[in-house]
C-alpha cells in the first residue's frame, strides 16, 4: 500500500451499500494501468422547500428513516427557500423520497443519482486527479480512502484506451453460434462446433463453453472500450440473455465483475471497469448522416469494404455455414469486427466520444444525452448562484415555440448567387441577448426592467443582465473552438459544434428541467428579427436576396461579375452588416454583439425551383455550382451542391439520381441537353437501367396497421405476406421495391416485368419539368411525341 496522486480517465461508475453506507465505485484508466476507485462515506442528498421541512421531518421519523436536514442558502425557481435531506443510506433515500410523493411534498434534484452528482459538483469531466492509498491487486490497482479533483484544465492529458471489437452470430431463434474478437493483438472466433483443421478459432463443444472461453478471452486481453456494430442492444443483450438461460454469470468486468443489463434506456449496460462503444450511436451523434447505417451500408461507403455474406437472406446463410461451412462462418465473423474497427480508426470514433466526454462529463458510452449534457456543465453552476433546478414538468408556462426562420424564394436558374451566414447564430444569440435559465427568473424579479436592468425577449421574457451562466458557457466553448481550429483538430472543433447548437434545442425540450418556451422562442424569433433586418440591409445596398433559412442568406448579383469580383462583394458586405449589428445593439440594446455573419461561397450558377405543381418558389431545395482552384492556381475544379434535390434524397431511386446529376452538370456547363434526355427516356424504356429502378423506404409501423392509403412499399411487403410470411419486413426496417405492370413487387420477389413507363413518368419527368422552362422548353417537346405511350 502506498499513497499517492495519479492522472485517470473514468471508464465506469456504480452506487452501491457497503458495510451499510454509501459506496461509490469509478474505474478509471491510467498510464499505471487499471484503477478500482472506492469513495465511501458518502451522502446522498434532495431538497425540499422550507415550509414543508416540519412535516417532512415527522414523516421520516415515523417511518425510523435516518437523514440529516438542514436549511441552505438556496432557492428554487419560485424563490422559495430551499433545504437540504442527506442520507448516508441508499435504501433510505429512495424510502424518504417515495414517502415524499405519497404526501405531495415536493422533491428537488431527487432524480439525480450521487456517482454522478459526486462528480458534477466538482467538475470532473472524464479526466481526473485521484489521491489515495493504492493497493496492488491482481490485474488492477485499488485506490481507498480516496479523493477526486477535475482534471478539466489540464489540456495536455489525453488517455490513451485499448480497444477490443467484438461481434456475435447466432440463430434466428437467438441460439449462440460463435463470437468474434479483433484487434491489433488478437484476430480470433470462439466457434460452436467440433475442432477442425483452422487457424484463429478455438472450438467449443456448446454455448456454455463459448461464454466461459468469451470471459478468458477478454480477461486476457483485457480491453478499456469494447466496440460493436448494434452492440449493446444485439450483442450484449443476447450474450445477457443467453448466460441468464444457461445460468452462467457472464463476467467479462475487471475484477471478474458480473455484466449487468437493465430495461432503462441511460445506463442499460454496465460492465464494470470497461465501456462499450456502439458504432451506429456514435456515428449518429457525431452528425453522420447515411441512407441506412447497417454495417454493410457503412463500411461501403466508408472503406469501400463489403460483408462477406451479400445474400438477400443473409440470416439464412448464416444458419446454412453453421451447418454446412463453419470455417466460412468464422470468415465472415471476423470480417464484421474488422470492419467495425477499420470504421473506429479511420473516423476516429474512439476521439471523439473521449473528447465529448471531457467537454461535458458524460459517460464515455452515453450516446444523445443532450440534455444530460446541458446539466452536466449548468446545475453546479446553478448551485454556486443560490438557486436548486426545477423539475421536469415545473415551467410555469406552455405553448409551441416557433421553429427557424425560412423565407419564401425566388425561383430560378442564375449565373451568381453568393451565401452569407451567421456563424453559429443560435449561440451567438444566447451569448449576446444573455439568453439563460436561471437569468429569465432573476430578470422576471427584477423591480425596474428597463434597458438597464435587464433584456428584452420574447413572450414577455425579461433575462439578468448579471445573473446568467450559459453566455459565459457558450464563450468558453467559442474560444476553445477557435483554437481547435487553429490547432486544425477537426475532432474536439465539430465535438464543440454539436454541444454548442445543442443547447437550443435542450432549452425547447420538454424533456429538459430548464424547459421554458419562453427561452427557445426568445431565441427563435430574435433569429427571425435579425435574418429579416440582414435582408433589410442588404436590399438597401441594391442587391436582391432570393431566399433565406435559418441563418443563410442567398443574394444574387450580376451575370457579368467574376468569381473574384464575387467574393470581394461578399467579404464587403459581411463586413458591413456585422458593423452594423455592433452599432445597433449597442445604441438599441446597450449589448456588445456576438453576432458575426460570414461570407460562406459563391454558386455559379444557382437554381432554385418551384414547388413541384406550382409557380411559389421552394424551400431547402436548391443546386449550386462551387469552383475550386487546384494546387497549381492554373486549373479549377467543379462542384455540384445539392440540398433537399432528388439527387441527395433516398427514396428516389438511383435512375433519377443519375439522371439529375448528369442534368445538371450539361445545363450548368452551358451544353442543349434536349439529346441527353431523349437517350435516357429511350435506355429507361429499353431496360438498360433496370438495375436502376429500385425504391427504398423505411416501414414507420407494422404491415396490419396500414389498412387505408397503403403506400406503395408497405403494398410490397404485403404481396409476401402469405407466401413468404418469414421473408415479411417488419416495423423501423428498410424495403427495397420496385414498380411492375402488376404494381409495387418486393425487390427480392419480383414476378412480373418493370412497369418502366411509370419510372420515365415518376422519375425523370419531374426532374426535368423543373428546370427545362427556364431553357424555355419542355419535357414533352424534347421526346418529340414520345409522351404519347405514356
Amino acid at each position: 500500500m502506498i499513497q499517492q496522486t495519479l492522472q485517470g480517465f473514468i471508464l465506469s461508475k456504480q452506487q452501491y451499500t457497503l458495510n451499510g453506507q454509501i459506496c461509490l465505485c469509478y474505474w478509471l484508466s491510467s498510464e499505471y494501468g487499471p484503477l478500482k476507485v472506492m469513495i465511501t462515506n458518502e451522502e446522498a442528498v434532495f431538497f425540499i422547500e422550507q415550509s414543508n421541512q416540519e412535516s417532512a421531518c415527522r414523516l421520516l421519523e415515523e417511518e425510523k428513516i435516518i437523514y440529516k436536514s438542514k436549511p441552505l442558502p438556496l432557492n428554487t425557481f419560485k424563490q422559495k427557500k430551499a433545504v437540504g435531506f442527506y442520507f448516508s443510506q441508499l435504501k433510505h433515500f429512495y424510502q424518504a423520497r417515495d414517502i415524499f410523493s405519497q404526501h405531495f411534498i415536493t422533491t428537488f434534484e431527487s432524480d439525480i443519482r450521487h456517482c454522478d452528482r459526486f462528480l458534477m459538483e466538482r467538475f470532473i469531466c472524464g479526466s481526473v486527479w485521484v489521491k489515495g492509498i493504492f493497493t496492488q491487486k491482481n490485474g488492477y490497482t485499488e485506490v481507498t480512502q480516496a479523493k477526486m479533483k477535475s482534471l478539466k484544465d489540464d489540456a495536455q492529458y489525453k488517455p490513451k484506451l485499448s480497444m477490443l471489437s467484438l461481434d456475435i452470430e447466432c440463430s434466428g431463434k437467438g441460439v449462440l453460434f460463435s463470437v468474434g474478437l479483433y484487434n491489433e493483438q488478437c484476430a480470433l472466433v470462439i466457434m460452436v462446433g467440433n475442432a477442425q483443421d483452422s487457424d484463429g478459432i478455438i472450438w467449443v463443444k456448446d454455448e456454455t463453453e463459448l461464454l466461459i472461453e468469451l470471459e478468458r478471452q477478454v480477461t486476457f486481453y483485457d480491453p478499456d472500450v469494447i466496440i460493436g456494430w448494434n452492440v449493446i442492444n444485439f450483442d450484449f443483450s443476447l450474450l445477457v440473455k443467453r448466460a441468464e438461460q444457461l445460468n452462467i454469470s457472464l463476467k467479462l468486468g475487471r475484477a471478474h465483475n458480473k455484466v449487468q443489463l437493465k430495461q432503462s434506456k441511460v445506463g442499460k449496460l454496465i460492465v464494470p471497469g470497461r465501456v462499450v462503444l456502439d458504432g451506429i450511436d456514435l456515428m449518429r451523434n457525431a452528425t453522420y448522416q447515411f441512407s441506412s447505417f447497417s454495417l454493410a451500408n457503412v463500411s461501403a461507403e466508408i472503406l469501400g469494404k463489403s460483408k462477406l455474406i451479400d445474400s438477400d437472406n443473409r440470416l439464412e446463410e448464416i444458419e446454412r455455414q453453421f451447418v454446412e461451412d463453419k470455417i466460412a462462418l468464422a470468415e465472415y465473423n471476423l470480417q464484421d469486427c474488422i470492419l467495425v474497427w477499420d470504421i473506429f480508426k479511420k473516423e476516429n470514433l474512439l476521439e471523439f466520444a473521449i473528447v465529448r466526454t471531457q467537454l461535458t462529463g458524460l459517460d464515455l458510452e452515453r450516446m444523445g444525452g443532450s440534455v444530460a449534457a446541458f446539466v452536466n456543465l449548468y446545475l453546479p453552476l446553478l448551485h454556486r448562484s443560490g438557486y436548486v433546478a426545477p423539475n421536469l414538468g415545473d415551467s410555469p408556462v406552455s405553448f409551441d415555440s416557433p421553429g427557424g426562420y425560412v423565407m419564401s424564394s425566388n425561383p430560378g436558374l442564375y449565373e451568381n448567387v453568393i451565401v452569407l451566414d451567421f456563424k453559429s447564430l443560435y449561440p451567438s444569440i444566447i451569448r449576446t441577448f444573455l439568453i439563460d435559465p436561471m437569468g429569465l427568473i432573476a430578470g422576471l424579479n427584477e423591480k425596474n426592467n428597463d434597458v438597464g436592468t435587464s433584456v428584452s425577449g420574447f413572450h414577455d421574457a425579461k433575462f439578468s443582465r448579471t445573473q446568467h451562466h450559459l453566455p459565459d458557457l457558450i464563450k468558453d466553448l467559442w474560444s476553445a473552438r477557435d483554437q481547435a481550429k487553429k490547432d486544425k483538430d477537426k475532432m474536439l472543433s465539430q465535438a464543440i459544434k454539436i454541444i454548442m447548437n445543442s443547447f437550443y434545442g435542450v432549452l425547447g425540450s420538454t424533456g429538459c428541467r430548464f424547459y421554458d418556451p419562453r427561452l427557445s422562442s426568445s431565441i427563435t424569433l430574435r433569429g427571425h428579427e435579425i435574418m429579416q433586418q440582414t435582408k433589410l440591409w442588404i436590399e438597401k445596398a441594391d442587391y436582391e436576396v432570393i431566399y433565406g433559412d435559418t441563418d443563410s442568406t442567398f443574394i444574387k448579383l450580376d451575370d457579368e461579375l467574376t468569381q473574384n469580383q464575387c467574393n470581394e462583394i461578399g467579404k464587403q458586405l459581411a463586413n458591413e452588416i456585422n458593423l452594423k449589428w455592433h452599432k445597433k445593439l449597442k445604441k438599441e440594446f446597450h449589448l456588445l454583439s456576438h453576432l458575426e455573419i460570414e461570407f460562406e461561397t459563391v454558386y455559379s450558377p444557382f437554381f432554385m425551383p418551384t414547388i413541384r405543381g406550382d409557380i411559389k418558389g421552394s424551400k431547402k431545395r436548391y443546386v449550386g455550382q462551387v469552383r475550386k482552384q487546384n494546387a497549381d492556381n492554373k486549373s479549377e475544379e467543379k462542384e455540384l451542391i445539392f440540398k433537399g434535390m432528388e439527387t441527395v434524397r433516398s427514396d428516389w431511386t438511383l435512375l433519377a439520381r443519375n439522371f439529375q446529376s448528369t442534368l445538371y452538370r450539361k445545363v450548368f456547363d452551358g451544353e442543349v441537353v434536349d439529346e441527353y434526355i431523349k437517350t435516357y427516356v429511350a435506355k429507361t424504356l429499353n431496360g438498360d437501367f433496370d438495375h436502376q429502378l429500385v425504391y427504398k423506404k423505411r416501414l414507420r409501423q407494422h404491415l396490419s396497421e396500414y389498412v387505408k392509403n397503403i403506400p406503395p412499399h408497405a403494398q410490397a411487403a404485403l404481396k409476401v405476406h402469405t407466401t413468404h410470411p418469414d421473408k415479411v419486413p417488419t416495423k423501423g426496417q428498410w424495403v427495397e421495391y420496385v414498380i411492375t405492370i402488376n404494381g409495387p413487387e418486393l425487390k427480392q420477389f419480383t414476378t412480373a416485368i418493370f412497369n418502366r413507363e411509370h419510372y420515365v413518368e415518376k422519375q425523370i419527368r419531374p426532374i426535368a419539368e423543373s428546370i427545362l422552362p427556364y431553357l424555355n422548353t419542355n419535357f414533352d417537346q424534347i421526346l418529340n411525341g414520345q409522351a404519347s405511350l405514356f
